[in-house]
């Protein structure tokens, strides 16, 4: 794995429409079988109860786990086909960190744990999804839009 392939795959992630439009303030960090994301918190993100939204969660765990998987496939994207999270704890200030790792890997089937934690360093979420490689080229201009 070369660096340029995380590096394409970093700018991929922060310049997707959907991350532009929901975060306001995000960061990624990828490495071989390994990916870091993390979220500043704001009042957005809530729901009625003053707490992050389950679909942020999930949105994280999801963008860890993908690019945990992706770091090691180089020539097409992956496809989450299945994924189970499971909330733990609410959060509502700080930096949220969602850490996923590539727990199995196949010719066919990938599978990648996450997990979240709070600005306390705290564990209020988990994940694990199934993944497959598509036929949708990695091209050399993403990230660059």
């Amino acid at each position: 794995m070369n660096k340029s392939h995380f590096e394409k795959l970093e700018r991929m992630y922060l310049q997707a429409n959907v991350n532009k439009m929901i975060f306001d303030t995000t960061t990624c960090k990828i490495t071989k079988e390994r990916s870091e994301i993390s979220l500043v918190v704001s009042e957005k993100y809530f729901h009625a109860l003053g707490a992050i939204h389950g679909s942020v969660y999930f949105k994280l765990l999801d963008d860890a786990c993908f690019f945990s998987v992706n770091s090691i496939v180089e020539d097409v994207f992956v496809l989450t086909t299945s994924f189970n999270i499971n909330l733990i704890r609410p959060a509502n200030h700080g930096l949220i960190k969602a850490i996923g790792r590539v727990k199995f890997k196949s010719k066919e089937l990938y599978v990648a744990e996450a997990t979240l934690y709070n600005a306390e360093g705290r564990e209020i979420a988990f994940g694990t999804g199934n993944f497959a490689k598509s036929k949708i080229p990695l091209s050399e201009d993403i990230g660059y839009k």
